[in-house]
């Protein structure tokens, strides 16, 4: 048997992310995800960190999966429910970005998990489908699941977003620039 302290390592590897930013503001939202679906832009660093894949995108709907690894265990012996969180909560943002035109940003203000069975290495890759819900002109809901290859529920989410439009503003000089409001 071997050594329960025995020590793991893992190396990580990702492109800066301010690569983002001008084509955040530049494409609709649902072109910025093709351009990571089509390898145009990298993965941004979390999808990295966490070894999620975008596979699916559709106009208010999009879909990750990953699999579950040792790293990201909790003492109790399963995947850390807050790394489930992120992967529900990025499905969920990402099925609501694809509604955008360019320009226009979100941030989520609420955000309700039910976790339905444990998550283990055993669990095989999971998918997480998010899909918008409704899109109001300050606040949207959107929804999504986590489930494994057999279709079995391991967890589902809700939550609501705030809608970031682009706002002229005055600068100190009284030309006029944008910056995001809600």
């Amino acid at each position: 048997m071997p050594d329960a302290r025995e020590q793991r390592a893992r190396t990580l590897r990702w492109q800066d992310p301010a690569q983002f930013a001008e084509p955040i503001r530049r494409l609709s939202g649902i072109d910025f995800m093709r351009s990571f679906l089509s390898g145009e832009l990298p993965p941004p660093p979390v999808m990295e960190l966490l070894g999620i894949r975008l596979v699916s995108i559709e106009p208010g709907s999009v879909g990750f999966e990953f699999d579950p690894a040792e790293y990201m265990y909790s003492p109790l012996g399963n995947v850390h429910g807050g790394i489930v969180t992120v992967l529900l909560d990025t499905a969920m943002g990402c099925s609501f970005h694809t509604t955008l035109p360019a320009g226009v940003g979100y941030t989520t203000i609420e955000l309700k998990v039910n976790f339905l069975r444990p998550v283990t290495t055993d669990s095989g890759t999971l998918r997480a489908e998010g899909r918008v819900v409704h899109a109001g002109a300050r606040v949207a809901t959107t929804e999504a699941r986590l489930a494994d290859r057999s279709g079995r529920l391991h967890a589902h989410a809700t939550s609501s977003l705030l809608i970031l439009r682009p706002e002229p503003a005055r600068t100190p000089s009284g030309s006029e620039s944008t910056r995001p409001v809600a």
